[in-house]
């Protein structure tokens, strides 16, 4: 009995490998049939054919034979079954296959099972395997391919590349293990993305340096939040300022404030609406007494009660009024914070120091303190505010940061007196207006600022100034350098929280990420994913066009094996 098992086992094995050709073969098949319909082997014999083409008689056979036994079988009309079998038939149904992993497995992690699933109900599995393990197969060497381009990629790039001084955006996300992620936020182009066992300043210190080594990169400014371990590892070890995350700070300030103040304010609209209902039923007794005992004693005492209670009704109406005045003012404290930020004023497009950021902020921050004081503020509530405050030192110093850095480059330049501060004070604020309206909330703020930038601009561009004394290249050459000093300014590492966010959704619909498909993902991001203008973060942070990512892949990527014939076809 088991002998006779074996045999059926050994028999069936032996179908399914007749069955399925190799990625290789079935283009050789399909190559084979091409050249044969060209010389039109149907007025001569297949011996003499196979002479022609220089292939043995026996294989020219059961190439023909298993062509015509496929498509007597095939669910699809002879057109479009002769065009899947020719040779760009297979080179689409092989791009396909690759488009398919690349969006639907790697980019947004619907699952191996989708695609086959996808394959099957679209009838292309009579071409492609649908099945779990030949997708998984599939899976494992696309993203070992994705890691072997990166790699090569980066070290091309990298030879390539002029020096840069550039900023980082660090912070850790858990899955539950630490994840370290490095953003560079200009280009977003994603530098560190790798599972380590802790999360210290040796930790960041070693995989920042492995990953950057042999870059001709410099990091001059970290962005991140007060984490002790970031902040020596910036100071310590890199020697670049820490510009702290703005997010962090407004976090602590809505924490403190905006639940409790709310609350008050909801708190008192429920009072003054129960001193209305007592107003008014007040009202109705002393109507009811009037009308049947107009004489009664009771007349002037339930006038005394209405009385009170509109007292009572006006002084919680005033309270009403105070908490919503104390809402909005906190409101407008927390959102001031955020506005006066910013190295050139987002009202005048003129540039502001250090100095006249930290009073305006420290204005800001002492409004808050007032209103918690006057609201009667927890002790954890003024401890929250107490811990943003404390941040306001590091914000001042990042704006003098941002103004020492751009003096010394101006000085590096050697650009006239006239010229740099042309540059400093007209041209440098256009373009940090037009970049920062485009991250601003809403459409009526965008354009506002959109219109402040391009008036600056209009003036910085004029002709008639230090503009129209520039040739055409120094043009070009002057507003890519101001372009990049308006970039310098980072005071939010929402490049990786978003990225982070997006693995935690990831790891949710997984439940694991290898450290292959972190790496696969990382390429993704970096080669793939393009802005509207085209561009992929590889390219902005190189300066070059990378290779393009799909070609590559189906250079190296074999054509999957024919998927096993079933008995069932239609």
């Amino acid at each position: 009995m088991e002998g006779a098992q074996t045999v059926d086992a050994d028999q069936q094995c032996t179908r399914q490998q007749a069955n399925r050709e190799s990625g290789a073969t079935r283009r050789n098949h399909a190559r084979i049939l091409e050249q044969a319909g060209k010389i039109g082997f149907w007025w001569q014999s297949h011996h003499q054919v196979a002479q022609r083409l220089g292939v043995p008689d026996s294989s020219f056979r059961y190439c023909c034979r298993q062509h015509q036994q496929r498509s007597q079988q095939s669910r699809f009309p002879q057109p479009f079954f002769e065009f899947c079998e020719s040779i760009p038939g297979l080179e689409f149904l092989h791009r396909l296959l690759v488009a398919l992993h690349l969006v639907f497995a790697e980019a947004n992690d619907c699952g191996l099972r989708s695609i086959g699933w996808f394959l099957e109900l679209s009838g292309l599995d009579e071409f492609l395997p649908a099945s779990y393990g030949a997708q998984q197969d599939f899976a494992a060497r696309l993203e070992t391919a994705l890691a072997e381009f990166g790699e090569q990629e980066e070290q091309r790039l990298a030879a390539q590349m002029p020096p840069r001084q550039i900023t980082v955006c660090e912070d850790e996300t858990f899955h539950p293990q630490i994840c370290l992620v490095a953003i560079e936020p200009v280009s977003n182009f994603l530098l560190l993305e790798q599972y380590a066992p802790r999360r210290d300043a040796e930790t960041w210190n070693a995989c920042l340096d492995e990953r950057l080594a042999d870059w001709p990169v410099t990091v001059c400014q970290v962005t991140s939040d007060q984490a002790s371990a970031l902040i020596a590892h910036t100071q310590q070890h890199l020697g670049a300022h820490h510009s702290p995350d703005l997010f962090h700070v407004q976090y602590d300030t809505v924490q403190a404030t905006s639940l409790a103040l709310a609350g008050q304010t909801r708190r008192a609209h429920e009072a003054a609406i129960a001193a209305t209902q007592q107003t008014d039923q007040r009202q109705q007794e002393l109507a009811a007494c009037q009308q049947q005992c107009p004489q009664s004693s009771g007349v002037v005492e339930l006038q005394q009660q209405l009385d009170q209670a509109l007292t009572a009704e006006a002084e919680i109406r005033q309270q009403v009024t105070a908490c919503q005045q104390r809402q909005q003012q906190a409101t407008e404290a927390r959102q001031a914070i955020s506005h006066d930020y910013h190295p050139i004023d987002l009202e005048t497009g003129q540039p502001v120091d250090a100095d006249k950021v930290g009073r305006r902020l420290s204005g800001h921050f002492d409004q808050l303190d007032r209103i918690a004081d006057q609201a009667g503020l927890s002790a954890r509530a003024k401890a929250k505010l107490a811990k943003a405050r404390r941040v306001l030192a590091s914000m001042q110093s990042t704006i003098l940061f941002f103004w020492t850095t751009v003096s010394r480059r101006l000085a590096s330049w050697q650009l006239p007196a006239a010229t740099a501060q042309w540059l400093r004070e007209q041209l440098l604020p256009g373009l940090y207006l037009e970049s920062v309206a485009g991250k601003a909330k809403t459409a009526a703020e965008r354009q506002r600022l959109r219109e402040r930038a391009d008036e600056i601009l209009a003036r910085a561009r004029s002709p008639d100034g230090v503009w129209g004394t520039l040739t055409e290249a120094e043009q070009q050459d002057l507003e890519a350098k101001a372009r990049e000093c308006a970039d310098l300014f980072q005071r939010s590492s929402s490049c990786v929280e978003g990225h982070n966010g997006q693995l935690s959704l990831r790891h949710h619909g997984l439940h694991r990420l290898t450290v292959r498909k972190l790496g696969a993902i990382r390429v993704l991001h970096n080669y793939l994913i393009e802005r509207r203008d085209g561009t992929t973060a590889a390219e902005r942070f190189f300066g070059q066009r990378p290779r393009s990512l799909v070609p590559w892949l189906l250079a190296r990527l074999p054509l999957p094996a024919r998927p096993r014939r079933r008995d069932n076809a239609n």
